[in-house]
């Protein structure tokens, strides 16, 4: 729908049909993109073992090399995110699934570190439910009090710049950031996930669930990364 005096509506405005038709199909784009994640991560550990030991060692080979990957995600889930929200829907699905890609390769030493321990499977297991089951409690208290929290907004910029100082640091002088940065890290994917919530209900026009749901992704995968890793503490 679109105004033609204003341009596209945004999903705030629009009628509840279709307002519902957008969450739906920002959804099933998030859980689509959960199952890519997942079938890359299996196919990836299952038949290509011996190259992502490799790779594994190459991202840990010194201080410096994490440091590079972190960099290339970040320059390319920006580009990810840009191609996610162009006008031309095939752009978008690209922009989408260059974002699961990325995310897939940078989770590989934990996953493939988790699915060999001792406890890999229920690890695994444990901190997948744990994730989804906060992230539909945060979902469900953004669509259910009708609040608003693009007021996050400033927050997050602020603390995403004091998190990369300190990944940075803990890289480059070689010490863990421990237990009660990535319980700290878990509250604030919990705030992520509540601001792009809101987005979904507010910002975005009705053609944009494809960016929509990449941003949902993003933050639930931040989520995941740090539950994995309170996890992984105790093994």
């Amino acid at each position: 729908m679109e105004n033609q005096v204003q341009g596209p509506i945004l999903v705030g405005q629009l009628e509840d049909s279709e307002k519902a038709t957008f969450y739906r199909k920002t959804y099933m784009h998030v859980a689509w993109a959960v199952l890519a994640f997942t079938m890359l991560e299996y196919i990836f550990i299952t038949i290509f073992e011996d190259t992502v030991v490799n790779l594994i060692n190459l991202m840990f080979a010194n201080n410096f090399s994490w440091l590079i990957v972190l960099g290339l995600f970040w320059v390319g889930s920006s580009m990810a995110d840009k191609l996610a929200h162009h006008e031309s829907r095939q752009t978008q699905y690209m922009g989408l699934g260059l974002y699961v890609l990325l995310e897939a390769i940078i989770f590989l030493p934990m996953i493939y570190y988790a699915a060999y321990s001792s406890t890999g499977t229920d690890m695994l297991t444990q901190a997948v439910i744990v994730t989804f089951c906060l992230f539909g409690g945060l979902t469900a208290v953004v669509f259910m009090t009708n609040k608003n929290f693009s007021f996050l907004k400033t927050g997050l910029v602020i603390a995403s710049f004091i998190v990369v100082g300190l990944i940075v640091a803990g890289s480059l002088f070689g010490f863990n950031l421990g237990l009660w940065f990535s319980m700290a890290m878990v509250v604030f994917a919990g705030a992520a996930i509540l601001y792009q919530t809101s987005k979904v209900k507010y910002e975005y026009t009705e053609d944009q669930y494809v960016g929509a749901a990449l941003g949902i992704f993003a933050a639930v995968m931040l989520l995941f990364w740090y539950i994995l890793q309170i996890f992984m503490s105790r093994d």
